[in-house]
């Protein structure tokens, strides 16, 4: 029996797994019979979203949204199962899509800065995206993790690193975006009491904390690629 329920709940996780896929893709079977939609998947998402910018996402629901469209909630659950489904769509919406490592002629440097800076105004852009549970992404059609990466490792591959490495990099600057779009909003908050033994000026306007931390993980990235490459040219004519 405990096998059993074990297998069911997994293939009802399996289900809803897919089922998430199929509306980020937009592969839903459309049904035939029966009223045309009043509402598209599009304008429910972007509803969400805009809710969780103005109040959070715990201020999200399918009776809020369902308020803000002017339907009865019952008439949501025909696109989306519920809020932890919509919350994966949501996602896929605000995700970086590494359009910043478009622009021809830029160096590794300046499209991570370009990667770094795009990140945080998508943190300051979308706050909520700091709670979401982003511990299952799935390859939506704007997944950052899909597209936008290839973008980015291949903008940054003249660094001369092994992909592991260029990874790792590029995990580096998203996970120092997201530590730093933390830590401002908590200041901002005013909940840091140590910060009242610091002078008045730690946070003011003349001193930018993000870029400071940023270019000092790219002096040390450059000097990193510096080494290696040293270390590379070594090793040839030692062969």
């Amino acid at each position: 029996m405990t096998s059993r329920a074990g297998n069911h709940g997994e293939t009802r996780g399996s289900r809803g797994v897919v089922r998430t896929l199929e509306l980020l893709w937009d592969m839903s079977p459309r049904a035939v019979r029966g009223p045309r939609p009043g509402q598209t998947l599009d304008r429910i998402v972007g509803t969400a979203v805009r809710i969780a910018d103005a109040h959070g996402l715990d201020a999200v629901s399918m009776r809020r949204i369902a308020t803000e469209l002017g339907i009865g909630t019952m008439s949501l659950y025909r696109y989306v199962a519920g809020k932890d489904e919509l919350v994966d769509l949501m996602l896929d919406r605000c995700r970086w899509t590494g359009d910043c490592a478009d622009g021809p002629g830029a160096d590794w440097r300046t499209v991570l800065e370009c990667l770094a800076r795009e990140g945080l105004a998508r943190c300051r852009l979308h706050p909520w995206l700091l709670r979401a549970d982003r511990s299952r992404p799935k390859p939506g059609p704007g997944d950052g993790d899909g597209d936008g990466m290839e973008k980015v490792i291949s903008r940054i591959r003249p660094m001369g690193l092994p992909d592991p490495e260029l990874v790792s990099v590029v995990v580096m600057i998203d996970s120092y975006v997201t530590g730093a779009a933390r830590i401002q909003g908590v200041t901002a908050a005013g909940r840091v009491p140590a910060t009242a033994a610091l002078s008045e000026d730690f946070s003011g306007p003349d001193f930018d904390h993000f870029e400071f931390g940023l270019k000092r993980i790219l002096d040390g990235l450059e000097a990193f690629v510096e080494r290696s490459a040293a270390a590379a040219g070594g090793g040839a004519q030692g062969a």
